[in-house]
């Protein structure tokens, strides 16, 4: 009954945001005399404050529509070249960029967030490289009959969406990034590729705050994993799609799951930043209080995912550590790392990352012992947390000349 609880409790707030979001309005009406004292204008902001962070948030667009590059302004086209019930593989590129550009294949994390979380990183990346993004499903959105999907088919979704890259590009091999939690598949997809010899194996692979070996430097998140067997995520976390969705009787783990857990290990920093989004409201910084909302806008629309790939996720990433140990199998057959042979690694990690923590990505270097030094490389942003190796000022001045410069080396 844990989601039916949920969908009852939403459908609540829904009405007290939009109660909230009224009155708000009433208090600011010029025909309202309270507009003009100072209780009047107090009040609606916190009203303001409260109907946003009580509201209900569906999948947000990429709304990327143009891009400046080399003081031209140029429109952005956003098309879905691959359509797939679990997920679509999306591209984007402009008019300032020739049809030979080096193509990149940024690998969105299925943790709870869309796609767009990514959105600073397609935008900054766009500038040079045609840019294709996995535009990952919401399970609950998913009908049964489109059967089951864990780790081992996000795996054959990336080898597939390569190889659809690589027809795109004429048989040019592209270049991907993986951020946090899909640098395992994108690294073990690295691996399977190699030691096949596929033409869609990338020039280089960047993981940026992936849980390679959680060993190294564990955060809560980790802990939390190794501190309970496999069997209770399976009977305290997993839930069944309620009737008034696609999905209905599906298993997943709720997205709504992971926000809370997100945000009860930074309960007093969400606190603040309403805070101060109230007291931007109140002395007229509409811009600063714009930017709060647009942030957590972003980061409240959370999706499900299937309960067969979370479980997996937690049993071979975080409990078993196969990855490190060399136990880790797609579909019966041993990913050997030292395979990888031809693909040049970027691994990157934030300095203050709480969610990944220091060595946890860099780990990825030692194991692919078959790779030469000249085709690896390590960067650690310094004063970074997870969220900042990927989006933000840091990101975009920092960690993306790296990875330009470093694609441009292997290319």
């Amino acid at each position: 009954m844990l989601y039916q609880a949920y969908e009852i409790q939403r459908s609540w707030l829904n009405s007290v945001s939009a109660m909230a979001s009224i009155s708000a309005e009433m208090l600011t009406n010029p025909a309202n005399p309270l507009g003009y004292t100072g209780m009047g204008p107090m009040m609606a902001n916190a009203l303001d404050v409260f109907a946003h962070a009580t509201a209900h948030y569906g999948k947000p667009a990429f709304a990327i529509t143009e891009i400046e590059k080399d003081g031209e302004v140029h429109p952005v086209e956003e098309a879905t070249v691959v359509n797939r019930p679990f997920g679509d593989l999306k591209r984007f590129r402009h008019t300032g960029l020739p049809e030979s550009s080096p193509r990149l294949l940024i690998v969105a994390p299925m943790s709870g967030h869309y796609a767009t979380l990514l959105r600073g990183t397609v935008e900054r990346m766009l500038q040079n490289y045609i840019v294709y993004i996995t535009d990952w499903a919401d399970a609950k959105t998913v009908p049964l009959h489109e059967g089951h999907f864990d780790l081992d088919d996000y795996i054959d979704y990336l080898i597939a969406f390569l190889e659809q890259i690589v027809v795109e590009g004429d048989g040019e091999r592209p270049h991907m990034m993986a951020v946090c939690q899909p640098s395992v598949p994108a690294y073990a997809a690295t691996a399977l590729l190699n030691l096949h010899k596929s033409p869609a194996t990338p020039k280089t692979l960047t993981m940026m705050g992936g849980p390679i070996d959680t060993r190294e430097s564990p955060t809560t998140v980790n802990n939390h994993a190794m501190e309970r067997p496999i069997e209770w995520f399976r009977q305290s976390v997993i839930a069944t799609v309620p009737m008034n969705y696609r999905g209905a009787g599906r298993k997943v783990y709720p997205g709504f799951m992971q926000l809370s857990a997100f945000m009860s290990m930074n309960l007093q920093s969400h606190m603040m930043s309403h805070y101060e989004m109230f007291k931007h409201l109140t002395t007229g910084d509409d811009a600063s209080a714009q930017a709060t909302k647009d942030f957590y806008d972003e980061y409240r629309a959370v999706c499900d995912m299937t309960a067969e790939f979370y479980l997996q996720t937690v049993e071979e990433v975080f409990q078993k550590h196969s990855i490190p140990n060399g136990t880790f199998e797609h579909k019966g057959e041993v990913v050997d790392l030292t395979r990888i042979t031809d693909t040049a690694l970027l691994a990157i990690e934030g300095e203050r990352d709480d969610i990944s923590g220091l060595g946890q990505t860099k780990a990825a270097l030692k194991l692919a012992t078959g790779l030469s030094e000249n085709k690896k490389r390590y960067y650690m942003a310094e004063g970074a947390g997870h969220y900042g190796i990927f989006n933000g000022s840091r990101w975009r001045n920092k960690v993306a000349p790296v990875v330009e410069e470093f694609i441009a080396q292997h290319s």
